[in-house]
C-alpha cells in the first residue's frame, strides 16, 4: 500500500458514506404495496461498528429517502443519517463544522456522478468495485468486493489497520 495512503488514513476522524451502491449493492426493491426492500451486508455493519468503536464518526449522505436507510443506521448507532441530499457538499460542510474537521480528516465512499465532490474533497476516497468507472478512476481505493457485498467492511478495515487502530478494535495485532 503506498505511504500516502497510509498517512490519509491515519488523520480520519470521520467516515461518509453514500448508500445506494456502496452499503447496499444499488437495487430497489419495492413489492406489491409499495413496500422498499434493501440488502445490507453483516461484515459492513460490523466494520462501522469497529470504526466507531475506534473514534471514527460515520455519517451517511444520500439523495434517496428509505426508512430502511433509518432503520439500518440505528441498529449501527449512526446518528449522522441525511436523506433526502440533493447538495451533498451543503451535508459535508456542516458535518465538518460540527465535528471539528478538515477536509483531510474525512474518508469518503461513493460510487456514481453525485458523488464526486465529496471524492475530489475528502481526505482518503474508495468506491466499490461495481462503482461507475470515471468514479474508480478518481478515488485512492477500489474495494475487490462490490457495494452492498463487503465493499464497505474493505474500507473500514483498511482505515483502521492503516492508521494503527486495527488492534485496539479486533484485539488481533498486526505484527
Amino acid at each position: 500500500m503506498k505511504r500516502e495512503i497510509k498517512d490519509k488514513a491515519r488523520k480520519i476522524k470521520l467516515l461518509i458514506l453514500d448508500v445506494d451502491g456502496v452499503m447496499t449493492d444499488g437495487s430497489i426493491i419495492l413489492d406489491n404495496e409499495g413496500n422498499e426492500f434493501k440488502r445490507f451486508h453483516v461484515r459492513d455493519g460490523h466494520g462501522l461498528k469497529m470504526v466507531q468503536k475506534a473514534g471514527i464518526t460515520v455519517g451517511l449522505i444520500t439523495g434517496r429517502r428509505s426508512k430502511v436507510v433509518e432503520i439500518r443506521a440505528k441498529e449501527l448507532g449512526i446518528k449522522e443519517v441525511h436523506q433526502r441530499v440533493f447538495k451533498k457538499s451543503v451535508v459535508f460542510d456542516r458535518l465538518l463544522e460540527q465535528y471539528g474537521c478538515r477536509d483531510e480528516n474525512v474518508a469518503f465512499m461513493g460510487d456514481d456522478v453525485v458523488d464526486r465532490e465529496l471524492l475530489r474533497r475528502s481526505g482518503l476516497t474508495a468506491a466499490p468495485a461495481d462503482a461507475e468507472e470515471d468514479i474508480m478512476n478518481m478515488v485512492d481505493i477500489v474495494t475487490v468486493r462490490g457495494g452492498g457485498r463487503g465493499a464497505v467492511r474493505e474500507f473500514t478495515d483498511l482505515i483502521l489497520k492503516l492508521s494503527g487502530r486495527w488492534a485496539e478494535v479486533s484485539g488481533e495485532s498486526l505484527g
